[in-house]
């Protein structure tokens, strides 16, 4: 629980600090999240404002905390340039950028600040916090050092699929370049789940006791969410690549076109097939992806979609094929053992890896 240090007042006044510490009994419980950062040096003093909160510079004081620099620091909320001066670093308020200080405001004009790494989303309060300290927090989760490849291949990827998403929210950047109203509302981010943990407006309790419970339970679940993307990327994610890997330095191997892939082993192959037919310059790219069945112990053999986020397939299997299943389908195909053929063709099966190999290789001859 966070302790209230100084004057009781309603939390909109910027001419007093409200200072949030942990209590000693909950140092252990917070340090659970800490990845194994010492504990027992005086704690730091990290700043961000008071008042009504977003998942930027909750995240960013979660994990701010999990360095060794500012490990278990108090949080501290205020406006009051005056106290952010005296403070160890600053979230999100004191319009300064300026990592030599730990100043990590994104609000000034003049703010461009980017990731880097290709991407071209200005940071969050967040995302400054990630790009400085992000190596150091994934390196202690990995046991790696931060040199690690591992270590820079997994701060990219936590990048992508989790904090760009706060940044471009927190920034008021749209997903997609259109005027078109969206078709359907998402409130479901964790930007909006978080924002959704600020003080109702009809709760008759509108005090600096309540809204800084409201903000710590924000750090927290922000946190937790963060640390169960970066554990996902460590414990499958970076696993499966090293799969599709494999599989694709061996695509030769299973047919001179170098079109059809098998997994040796299933797992999440698609974005990492992507993104390593980019990084490998890989050309003509996959078609199809052969895969067993573990509940079936049959083998798939699966059309590669164009993009990540498109339904079209690349080559989808042969148009003869789709809707037949079976004996119909080992008639028409050629190919015994067959299936079944989806109605789109993106996905076909057959009962053996021979047979499913046969429809790959068919489809890519056939229209």
């Amino acid at each position: 629980m966070f302790a209230i240090r100084g004057l009781n007042q309603k939390p909109f006044l910027n001419r007093r600090c409200l200072t949030l510490a942990f209590m000693a009994h909950s140092t252990s419980r917070v340090s659970a999240f800490s990845t194994g950062s010492p504990n027992n040096v005086a704690p730091k003093r990290v700043g961000t404002h008071n008042g009504s909160f977003h998942c930027d510079e909750a995240l960013g004081c979660f994990m701010i905390r999990l360095t060794d620099k500012f490990s278990g620091a108090e949080i501290v909320r205020t406006r009051d340039p005056q106290v952010l001066d005296t403070l160890d670093a600053v979230l999100d308020v004191g319009g300064v950028y300026d990592p030599a200080r730990d100043r990590f405001d994104h609000h000034q004009k003049g703010f461009e600040e980017l990731f880097g790494h290709g991407f071209s989303t200005k940071l969050s309060s967040a995302g400054l916090i990630y790009k400085h300290y992000g190596m150091e927090i994934i390196a202690k989760e990995l046991k790696l050092d931060e040199g690690h490849e591992d270590v820079h291949r997994l701060f990219l990827a936590v990048y992508k699929s989790f904090m760009e998403a706060i940044d471009a929210i927190d920034n008021g950047i749209n997903q997609y370049d259109t005027d078109q109203p969206p078709r359907y509302v998402n409130n479901t981010n964790l930007s909006s789940r978080v924002g959704r943990l600020n003080l109702d407006w009809m709760d008759s309790d509108q005090s600096a006791e309540k809204e800084n419970a409201a903000f710590q339970q924000a750090m927290t679940y922000a946190g937790t969410e963060f640390l169960d993307n970066v554990r996902y990327h460590a414990k499958s994610w970076l696993p499966a690549r090293s799969i599709v890997l494999g599989c694709l330095v061996a695509r030769h191997d299973i047919d001179p076109s170098g079109e059809i892939l098998v997994l040796t082993e299933f797992c999440p192959w698609k974005l990492h097939l992507f993104e390593l037919e980019e990084e490998m310059k890989i050309d003509p790219p996959i078609k199809y992806v052969l895969y067993e069945d573990d509940r079936s112990k049959g083998w798939r053999v699966q059309a590669v979609a164009v993009s990540p986020d498109k339904f079209e397939s690349r080559r989808p299997l042969p148009s003869q094929w789709r809707g037949l299943r079976d004996d119909e389908l080992s008639r028409e195909s050629g190919i015994p053992g067959c299936v079944f053929v989806h109605m789109s063709g993106f996905i076909g099966g057959n009962q053996t890896y021979d047979g499913a190999l046969a429809m790959a290789r068919a489809g890519l001859k056939l229209v």
